[in-house]
């Protein structure tokens, strides 16, 4: 028998579209949290385990580089960027050497880090390859935590400074708190 004071409603019976539609909302639901996810939690750089915020890479144009070069001033002939000391924070590369109109000048090979003080210049860290050793880079990158370069020399002092005919190359990596260096000799394609 049925209670006269309660009218029969529709949603008290459970039909087939019912769960459907339950079912399309609560899938809705699922996926619209999914997609509304909330931002990147960021800890204190003290914290352990915490990762530090990406830095950006020393401006190679920022630094009194070592070099002699009177008027004619300095040139950043290369520069590439990575982690190379594992610490989360990119240094950059630079290969520089003296302007020059013509000929090959001697380059230096060095390594900037961060600032010693925030908003001061970046900090030259190594000399990878120093321009006394009267090479030119030809190429320069950062790969995997090295340095890798192709540097192009003389086998003696009476090559001509226009005709290097030495090709070598090189790696450096940092092991043991400094740069080692590992060199492969090429045949010269020059």
């Amino acid at each position: 028998m049925q209670n006269a004071a309660v009218p029969e409603l529709a949603h008290t019976h459970a039909r087939p579209v019912h769960w459907l539609a339950t079912a399309a909302a609560m899938a809705g639901v699922v996926a619209l949290a999914g997609w509304l996810q909330p931002g990147t939690a960021k800890a204190s750089p003290g914290a352990p385990g915490a990762r530090v915020a990406a830095a950006p890479a020393p401006d190679a144009a920022a630094v009194a580089y070592p070099l002699r070069c009177g008027s004619v001033g300095v040139q950043v002939a290369a520069r590439a960027t990575g982690d190379l000391d594992g610490d989360g924070r990119p240094e950059t590369v630079a290969a520089v050497h003296c302007r020059a109109g013509s000929g090959t000048p001697p380059s230096g090979v060095y390594v900037l880090t961060r600032p010693a003080v925030p908003g001061g210049p970046p900090r030259l860290v190594a000399t990878l390859a120093d321009p006394r050793e009267k090479l030119t880079v030809l190429d320069l990158a950062v790969r995997e935590g090295s340095v890798t370069a192709t540097l192009l020399g003389y086998s003696s002092p009476d090559v001509p400074r226009c005709c290097p005919d030495e090709k070598r190359a090189t790696k450096w990596r940092w092991q043991g708190g400094k740069f080692v260096r590992s060199t492969r000799s090429e045949a010269p394609s020059i």
